[in-house]
């Protein structure tokens, strides 16, 4: 395990994979806003969207990482944990200046906090609404291998949620192999979305290539690779101040489901094993920001 440097992410950009896990875009209520995506096959992701370009004059220029705060905006909006492995990749570009390759670094757990926005024009438009409106771990996995029998086969994804003393299952514990796309076959799809997704007014996708060639050419990505299910709790329930949201990838070969529960319930989490834990306290805000 390797320790993050949050700072070091203020120069990268942040993306994330949308409908890579079956049956969470009709849990959040998002399905119908892909109804006139064309997918490349059935169980392929739906598109990537932007949450983060460093040097955007716009909204998603504000940096929204945090390692341990979780910012709910003013009013009556309704927030959810997105349970997901985050990749840190390097990013090659080719001749053309457009990216063409991605090559993982580490795996963090990774929270791609959503507002149900129903009728948002963009995915973005529900993704950063100022600082600590994202979280990523601060102690994560080294890999450089995702293939799926591989070093990372082993690793799975929880995420519950603490409030009033009790600690509560919101999603699903899964393997990182159930994603519908994972290993060489998700970082080739990442890469040629960068290339060839394009942007319409009648779609939630944006040409987060050319965004990439505007802002730079940053070097790193930070990916969300899509969120798990949620339990019945997880669908239901959103975010309040005073909630600890806490997303956990660990390796399955030193820990149980079992021991994740028990050790969160105690307020434990930190001495788990070969773990990469992401604990956000939920603060209000005096006011909402971005989209």
């Amino acid at each position: 395990m390797i320790d993050l440097v949050l700072d070091d992410l203020r120069a990268a950009a942040g993306i994330g994979v949308a409908g890579n896990f079956a049956g969470h875009l009709e849990q959040a209520g998002e399905a119908a806003d892909f109804a006139g995506v064309v997918a490349a096959s059935a169980e392929a992701p739906k598109g990537i969207f932007p949450w983060y370009l460093p040097g955007d004059e716009g909204f998603l220029g504000v940096f929204p990482l945090s390692h341990d705060l979780l910012s709910r905006p003013a009013g009556d909006v309704n927030l959810q944990i997105e349970p997901e492995a985050g990749l840190v990749c390097a990013v090659s570009y080719g001749d053309d200046g457009r990216a063409d390759s991605l090559a993982p670094v580490a795996l963090a757990a990774f929270n791609d906090c959503s507002i149900r926005r129903p009728g948002a024009a963009k995915i973005s438009h529900k993704k950063n609404w100022g600082p600590a409106s994202k979280g990523i771990a601060r102690r994560v996995f080294p890999v450089t291998d995702l293939a799926p029998g591989g070093p990372t086969a082993t690793l799975r994804l929880a995420c519950l949620l603490r409030r009033g003393g009790r600690a509560h299952e919101y999603g699903i514990d899964s393997p990182l192999r159930g994603y519908s796309y994972y290993g060489a076959r998700l970082l080739e799809w990442i890469a040629g979305r960068l290339r060839d997704q394009a942007g319409a007014d009648d779609s939630p996708l944006e040409p987060v290539g050319e965004y990439l060639v505007a802002a730079g050419r940053p070097p790193t990505l930070v990916v969300g690779i899509g969120a798990t299910r949620y339990t019945p709790f997880g669908e239901g329930t959103f975010l309040e101040p005073g909630d600890e949201s806490l997303v956990i990838v660990y390796d399955a070969s030193a820990t149980t489901p079992a021991d994740v529960r028990e050790a969160v319930a105690r307020g434990g989490e930190d001495h788990l094993p070969r773990a990469s834990v992401l604990r956000q306290v939920v603060r209000g805000t005096a006011e909402g920001a971005g989209a």
